[in-house]
């Protein structure tokens, strides 16, 4: 093992379950050695049973759907807006003097804090979580997509420049193609965090969702459902991120790896 040395594909796969094979053994030893009373953390035998209790007797699969429906939702919402805000700062410099410090500004403030003022505004139905992720996402979006058009290479500029090539033909034949990957790459990070922020939407004022279930768990010390759906939230957020991955290689194969 060297420094940046890269693995097969078949070493990383065994190195990564090796891993969650080690987490379980150590909650089980944890859990059922006595160590950790299972009232505040239950075993994993525990917690697969009261999993199968939510997925057969209450419906915890209409709560898994209501929750990506409203982490995609809210995600698309911010990514149809950021992405060309994102290229046009990249592109043009004075429309990123005037937006970049508000979108700086803004991007720090925490999507929970406009909870409050969001249920005045829109209520607690499903718009009211659609714009909780879109706060915490577009402004996340558009700064790292305005980087990263402006890293575009200034040779390619320049070239497409002297073969004669307008302004909007940079954009759609320079700019767009050469940041479309890196682009792709930043939508798949903030669809992560996006994930994060409806678990906090859910908790307030939510009859459904996996945020919902969470609490009510909570106030009756169920651990074990508490455990599953963090798992199951785990479980759908490296799924999407190994279609996002997938789909990424398959729309730019000209990016290196």
């Amino acid at each position: 093992m060297r420094p940046l040395d890269p693995v097969s594909a078949r070493s990383r796969i065994a190195l990564g379950l090796a891993f969650f094979v080690l987490f379980v053994a150590a909650w089980s030893l944890a859990t059922c050695g006595g160590y950790v009373s299972k009232t505040f953390l239950a075993d994993p035998l525990t917690m697969l049973r009261e999993g199968w209790d939510l997925l057969v007797k209450f419906g915890f699969l209409y709560d898994i759907g209501m929750t990506v429906w409203r982490v995609v939702g809210g995600f698309v919402l911010a990514a149809v807006i950021a992405v060309p805000l994102g290229l046009l700062m990249g592109a043009y410099k004075p429309i990123e003097a005037f937006l970049e410090p508000f979108v700086s500004f803004a991007r720090y403030l925490p999507a929970s804090a406009f909870i409050p003022l969001l249920i005045l505004w829109a209520g607690i139905g499903e718009l009211q979580k659609l714009l909780i992720i879109f706060i915490g996402s577009v402004f996340q979006i558009i700064l790292m997509i305005t980087v990263t058009v402006g890293n575009t290479r200034r040779d390619l500029v320049e070239a497409a420049y002297t073969l004669g090539a307008s302004d909007r033909g940079i954009i759609a034949r320079v700019l767009l193609p050469s940041a479309a990957p890196d682009i792709a790459e930043v939508l798949r990070l903030v669809l992560g965090w996006a994930w994060t922020y409806v678990i906090v939407a859910e908790l307030i004022g939510s009859s459904s969702g996996i945020g919902h279930m969470i609490t009510d768990s909570q106030a009756l010390l169920n651990t074990g459902q508490i455990i599953f759906g963090i798992i199951i939230i785990g479980l759908i957020g490296l799924i999407s991120d190994f279609l996002f991955k997938a789909f990424n290689a398959w729309l730019f194969p000209w990016k290196l790896a």
